[in-house]
């Protein structure tokens, strides 16, 4: 029996006994009445864009308020639930057509409550611009959703008219989210032809596959790269259509919405402004000279002028003993301990209750990610675990996403104040990440160890930085020529080694980059988000911001620091960093976290 099929699969029996189940059936009908009652309330309210205001009574409108936002919780908890359990098993088996079926049923009603939330709620509350700060102070409950009353008031001015959104909303189940549907249908069930270590070739998962990319064997490094492009151009085609489908209506919608640019709504959905993010950029590209450093000592490590893509991702240095799951759940354990019991406790039980899909196998998508189960107010986390540092850190990564969705059930966030913007959701997923890098980094064995750890360390920081760089370097000039017209494969595949040019620069040999990145990144597909890139970045440099903090304060930083995850729904992250001093405007917060990976180049490059 292979290793995959002998690691733990998550189990969601709790939520559901099964998709044929009568309680997952009720669930679903139970949702269906809630959205509806949630439009007959709007409707009996004449809650409408394009409806006159005819109550003007502070206490009227704030007891209509209240009553539409109680609805709507309950909705959304249910919907959220429903939709995570549902993609439990698309996610690990794309081949599943009850689950597909069944995500393909509730679509409808999915796209029905977002259009009342989203377009009629949002455009009539617009209406109250002048006087919401009078009738919140009235009702503690609208006291509660004070952020998001006000924020939803602000962006209603990036509006079309109502039958214009309730018409892209429609359309989008058979436009952009047919499109994402598609790209993880072919990207999960790709399979290629591969030579294993032992001579024999036989078809191999894609997400197998990329996993090569951190084999120490470079043969079999390169076999992996040489197969990945090999397998990418039979299925580019289809996939240039996905990503000039949902690119083309994402930049039709921003400039029908009146948005200044592309990236412009994805700023305001991460809670920033463009100050913050011309700071953070700003900072990321005034350290290529570091990041290129780290480069071609690696390269000169292995013999080479320059790296070659399937190098980016080797391993360096020597660590005695092998990460089997088993192993890397106690370091985990043992290091989250240091950090705070309740975060060890976490994780101790996702691990006992198998909460966590561990190993890769056909079907099952490629990556890593969490997914919160509001209606059990627990947690879910997918790996495609192989027996390296890597994914010890990944494993980590993800704990800190469920720990993040621990604090906010605790506090008993409702749903829309648990509404999480892109930058800070990735907070506890660094902090944890970091709390088991520097953990490695401290209990090296010998300078071989060290090397192989901070080789881990430094593969995953050039690819929150320099990586990350490249795919906004990507989608930006994506977006600029899908206006004018739509792209082929070739000319998606020139824009992304134009990219990675301009941001690894020497330290990447210009004959081996990866020119079909863009076919498997789940983020480009994501018909709801543009520029889902920058915002892991955000995270990685905040999270390891506080991290210092941390490392300074000591115990007296974790209240805060749980305050401060319980309440990331509730603010924009300037307001939130400010808690702890931070100025997101300045370059100096962003360089200051980026010297903590120079420190660990210098570190390298030493050894």
């Amino acid at each position: 029996m292979s290793e995959a099929k002998e690691l733990p699969r998550w189990d969601l029996t709790n939520v559901f006994p099964s998709l044929e189940s009568k309680e997952f059936a009720d669930a679903n009908q139970k949702f269906v009445q809630l959205v509806d009652d949630v439009e007959k309330y709007a409707q009996k309210h004449n809650i409408h864009p394009d409806a006159e205001l005819t109550e003007t009574d502070p206490t009227k409108l704030a007891s209509t308020i209240r009553g539409l936002i109680e609805l709507v919780n309950e909705a959304i908890e249910l919907g959220a639930t429903l939709q995570a359990y549902i993609q439990s098993f698309i996610a690990t088996d794309s081949y599943n057509q009850t689950a597909a079926k069944a995500f393909s049923t509730l679509q409808p009603v999915f796209v029905k409550g977002q259009q009342i939330i989203n377009v009629l709620f949002k455009g009539w509350l617009a209406k109250l611009d002048d006087q919401i700060v009078k009738v919140i102070a009235l009702d503690e409950v609208l006291k509660e959703h004070s952020f998001y009353l006000r924020e939803t008031i602000r962006l209603s001015r990036y509006m079309m008219s109502a039958k214009e959104e309730e018409l892209a909303g429609e359309l989008s189940i058979s436009g952009m989210q047919a499109w994402g549907k598609l790209q993880n249908d072919i990207t999960s069930q790709l399979k290629w032809p591969l030579e294993n270590e032992d001579g024999k070739t036989e078809p191999t998962p894609i997400t197998a596959i990329i996993n090569l990319r951190s084999h120490p064997n470079e043969t079999m490094r390169r076999r992996g790269y040489e197969a990945e492009l090999a397998a990418w151009k039979t299925v580019e085609v289809p996939l240039a259509a996905a990503l000039n489908g949902i690119k083309g209506a994402q930049g039709l919608l921003s400039r029908r919405r009146g948005r200044e640019d592309a990236v412009h709504n994805s700023i305001d959905q991460a809670r920033i402004d463009r100050e913050t993010l011309e700071a953070m950029l700003d900072s990321m590209k005034r350290s290529f000279p570091m990041f290129r450093k780290y480069f071609k000592a690696k390269a000169k490590r292995m013999g080479k002028d320059a790296l070659a893509w399937w190098d980016l991702f080797a391993p360096m240095g020597t660590i005695s003993r092998e990460f089997t799951y088993g192993e890397a759940q106690r370091f985990v354990l043992e290091n989250f301990s240091k950090f705070s019991e309740d975060l060890a406790d976490f994780a101790d039980t996702a691990f006992k209750k198998n909460w966590v899909d561990v190993g890769p196998r056909e079907g099952k998508g490629a990556g890593a990610f969490c997914m919160p189960v509001p209606g059990v107010k627990e947690s879910r986390i997918l790996l495609n675990y192989e027996r390296n540092l890597d994914w010890v850190f990944t494993l980590a990564h993800e704990l800190g996403h469920g720990y993040h969705n621990l604090c906010i059930y605790e506090r008993d966030r409702t749903m829309i104040n648990s509404d999480l913007p892109m930058t800070l959701a990735e907070t506890a997923s660094i902090m944890c990440e970091t709390i088991v890098t520097d953990a490695a980094i401290k209990v090296a064995a010998d300078e071989q160890e060290e090397l192989a750890i901070l080789e881990t360390a430094l593969i995953s920081d050039s690819q929150v930085v320099v990586d990350i760089y490249s795919r906004y370097l990507f989608e930006t000039e994506v977006f600029h020529r899908r206006e004018k017209a739509e792209l082929s494969a070739d000319e998606f595949n020139e824009v992304m080694e134009w990219a990675q040019a301009e941001t690894y620069g020497d330290g990447l040999d210009p004959a081996f980059r990866q020119k079909y990145m863009w076919t498997w990144k789940p983020h480009y597909y994501i018909p709801e988000l543009s520029f889902y890139n920058y915002p892991y970045t955000f995270g990685q440099l905040f999270g390891t911001g506080l991290f210092a903090i941390y490392q300074e304060r000591g115990e007296d930083f974790i209240p805060e620091y749980k305050d401060l995850l319980s309440a990331t729904g509730l603010g924009n992250a300037s307001e939130l960093a400010a808690r702890f001093g931070i100025n997101l405007h300045s370059t100096d917060f962003w360089d200051g976290s980026l010297k903590v990976v120079a420190d660990r180049v210098e570190r390298y490059s030493q050894l």
